[in-house]
């Protein structure tokens, strides 16, 4: 057992190293810090944007939620490849236009495009608020992973803290730097892994996962299909939607993209990530191998699904190794989401209130605020109650209301106005807040609808309100102004 917990911990100071060397010979001013310099190539781009992509959420949420409720976790398998066609698209104009305006966080974007000060910071506000549950999910995984590969010698909550502590100290020290050469480590680490658990239980287990799937067919009759009601088709597919659509609205998201020395290098490397998303599928047979072999798990425990199978198979060095590798699927992305917020916050709250501090003050601002943002994501994890897959909706759901500003910005002059963005930003994030909060569904609020339109996600439908405000308020605005223009010409004629 104790070969396990050294396993995980030489795994943890080799990312503390890595990150720290990160800054060995650059000058690290605010642009080097928080988006390399511009200079990063096909490779890092790449490891960035799988690092942030690929998670615990796919390391313990995936298998959890397969494990959990069966076929509708299949929409993690599907939503991302979707939001790789659109990002094929969208990245590289988002690119061009940061480098052009050398743009550092994702409300800069806004700010710059709708050239409105106002829209950055709401934009601030949304972003945090939507990354808080997804930097929580990173920790909560974190601790799940560390405490259950150490044979519980490990609390999840000292797990959190330790690992609280290595991402704060190296990215302060060398900001996205880190992140890049520790999501090198992770990404190898973790394809090994999961391509070894998802080959091997289903083999060892059921003789191979035609079997496997078989054998759960036969004990939980319709398990592997969508149910008629709750995560049916519409919900499903509605998910599915808003999930793809929200998929690079993240401000981390936006760090990676800005790195990029060439739009070509973006081009590659959302052209190559659905390949690497089939990684999810060999999750996924971790997930389901385990219904049969740990059966009873309930609530937030369908998480430990992979690590319970795991621990009654396996010698405690592998349980090291996988271990390890599930450290960094928490790591990576929690650094760079921790530099995200941080940056976003000196850049775009800060300055706007101190406006004579130069770019050394405001990187000095972001780096003294990742422990603070660290700290508050920690009270959460240790406090919050939500199992990992919801999570991510959640956050999704937060974020994707900042997609009609971007998709309608996205050519030389935006098509909304600055007062239709806000509009219908603000308005999306109301019905979220309130719907979430509350608890509400459309079958409570409507009753008398039909199955499959109850069951939509109220993300999308947010969403398409959202819409809806944002193009009126747009519409009526350039009325009013098309107008005046009318009324000024008749009266100087």
């Amino acid at each position: 057992m104790m070969i396990s917990l050294l396993i995980i911990g030489l795994f943890l100071l080799l990312s503390l190293w890595l990150g720290i060397k990160a800054r060995k010979g650059k000058d690290m001013d605010l642009e080097q810090w928080a988006v390399g310099g511009r200079g990063f190539g096909t490779i890092f781009v790449f490891v960035l944007l799988a690092g942030e992509t690929y998670t615990t959420f796919t390391f313990l949420g995936g298998s959890g939620m397969s494990y959990g409720v069966g076929g509708p976790a299949m929409f993690i398998l599907v939503y991302g490849t979707l939001a790789n066609i659109i990002g094929y698209w969208m990245l590289p104009r988002i690119w061009k236009y940061a480098k052009e305006n050398r743009l550092v966080s994702q409300p800069d974007y806004f700010a710059s495009k709708y050239k409105s000060k106002g829209l950055g910071l709401l934009v601030t506000v949304v972003s945090v608020a939507a990354m808080i549950p997804y930097l929580v999910m990173q920790f909560k995984g974190l601790g799940i992973i560390v405490s259950e590969a150490s044979y519980g010698r490990i609390p999840p909550s000292a797990a959190v803290w330790v690992s609280m502590a290595t991402i704060v100290i190296y990215v302060m020290i060398s900001g996205i730097h880190g992140s890049a050469w520790t999501a090198v480590i992770k990404d190898i680490m973790i394809l090994g892994v999961v391509l070894f658990l998802g080959l091997y239980l289903p083999f060892h287990y059921y003789g191979g996962i035609q079997e496997m799937f078989q054998n759960i067919e036969t004990a939980k009759p319709g398990f592997l299909v969508l149910p008629s009601e709750g995560m049916s088709p519409s919900w499903f597919l509605s998910t599915i939607v808003l999930l793809s659509l929200g998929f690079y609205m993240y401000p981390h998201a936006f760090s990676s993209l800005y790195s990029a020395k060439n739009a070509n290098a973006i081009r590659k490397n959302v052209g190559m990530m659905p390949l690497y998303s089939l990684i999810i599928v060999f999750v996924f047979f971790v997930g389901f191998a385990a219904i049969l072999q740990v059966p009873g798990l309930k609530g937030e425990n369908v998480d430990l699904a992979l690590f319970r199978l795991s621990l009654q198979t396996f010698d405690p060095w592998v349980i090291g190794l996988i271990g390890a590798a599930g450290l960094l699927t928490a790591l990576v992305p929690g650094s760079m989401m921790l530099m995200s917020i941080s940056t976003l916050l000196a850049k775009n709250v800060y300055k706007e209130l101190a406006p004579s501090a130069n770019d050394r003050k405001v990187m000095m601002v972001a780096k003294w605020l990742v422990p603070i943002v660290g700290l508050i994501a920690v009270w959460f994890t240790l406090y919050g109650t939500n199992t990992i897959a919801s999570l991510i909706i959640i956050g999704s759901s937060l974020i994707t209301q900042l997609t009609p500003s971007v998709f309608l910005s996205l050519s030389k002059k935006p098509y909304l106005t600055t007062q239709g963005s806000i509009a219908g930003i603000v308005t999306g994030i109301i019905i979220i807040s309130y719907l979430t909060f509350t608890e509400t569904t459309i079958g409570s609020l409507f009753p008398s609808l039909p199955q499959v339109l109850k069951d939509i996600n109220i993300g999308l439908i947010a969403l398409i309100i959202n819409v809806l405000v944002s193009l009126s308020v747009t519409y009526i605005q350039k009325a009013m102004i098309d107008k005046g223009k009318v009324s000024r010409n008749y009266q100087a004629s």
